[in-house]
């Protein structure tokens, strides 16, 4: 019997690449850039910039290859993971997590050398909650698991903030709490199209254990306490009118998105919920750096 031919250096690469979920590390650039920008009251060095992203890509890129690692055996049980590179056999267990150490590795050095200490040190503890709290403690055994989780996904502002300052303050905290409380809305409404995914594999994501009621309660609570943080942020960071009006639009919307998911509990409202839960991060955190930059006189 032939074996089949071993995959090209091109197809390797780009699993790789597909070990760090590139599409969810541009979401947390989107929130770091912006942080930045805030902290500094203006327009931080290109180089400084650069560093950071390419420094929290890194750190990131290299949690996310040990959830891969970690979970390949319940990543070919789902629909939406099957597709997977430890799961098709383009990387090998042990050379995914060899690449996923070494970038976690080279990740701290680059902070710590081009950035500044507390920065790294962020970094990596993110890493260390996101694999150790959430992916071999919580998501298996809590349907709490993506509201601690979460905090994983929320510290690339804390980076963004002391990379610039090299400390931490209220503003980021607060910041912090955006990114925590947008998670569970975000999460919970794809989990709710993927339930039959996570029940299949055994993960108790909250979609799986109650029922779609519960769901949308709890979605349409950390909604509001996400508008009520995102207006906060602006007398805590000194933000302008623009960013107000951005907040309260943004927010209005997104609230009465998730009203609709538990008057309709639809699952195709739910999906329309989470792209725009995509949508409002990426315009709130830019409508931040447009207010500062505005006001700077940039």
């Amino acid at each position: 019997m032939l074996r089949p031919a071993p995959p090209s250096l091109r197809t390797r690469l780009g699993g790789y690449v597909a070990l760090t979920k590139p599409r969810i590390i541009e979401l947390l650039l989107v929130t770091t850039v912006p942080t930045m920008v805030v902290a500094e009251r203006g327009l931080p060095s290109l180089w400084l910039i650069v560093a950071t992203v390419l420094g929290g890509t890194m750190s990131a890129g290299g949690a996310n290859a040990i959830n891969m690692y970690v979970d390949r055996d319940i990543d070919k049980l789902m629909e939406r993971t099957k597709g997977r590179p430890l799961v098709t056999g383009i990387i090998e267990p042990r050379a995914a997590l060899i690449f996923a150490i070494a970038l976690e590795t080279v990740a701290f050095v680059w902070l710590w050398g081009f950035v500044n200490l507390l920065s790294a040190v962020l970094a990596v503890a993110a890493c260390l909650f996101y694999v150790f709290v959430y992916t071999l403690w919580l998501k298996r055994s809590s349907s709490s698991n993506i509201v601690i989780g979460g905090a994983a996904g929320a510290a690339p502002v804390l980076i963004g903030w002391s990379a610039v300052t090299n400390r931490l303050d209220w503003a980021p905290i607060v910041l912090f709490a955006i990114i925590f409380y947008w998670t569970p809305p975000h999460f919970w409404a794809l989990a709710i199209r993927y339930k039959d995914d996570y029940a299949a594999a055994d993960v108790p994501m909250l979609p799986v254990v109650a029922s779609m009621r519960t769901v949308a309660v709890r979605i349409v609570a950390y909604t509001a306490l996400l508008f009520g943080l995102s207006l906060l942020f602006g007398p805590v960071a000194g933000m302008g009118l623009l960013y107000f009006i951005a907040a309260i639009v943004l927010g209005v919307i997104f609230l009465a998105l998730a009203v609709q998911v538990l008057r309709t509990e639809s699952p195709v409202i739910a999906m329309r919920l989470f792209g725009y839960s995509i949508t409002y991060l990426t315009l709130l955190f830019g409508a931040m750096a447009a207010d500062e930059l505005v006001r700077s006189g940039l």
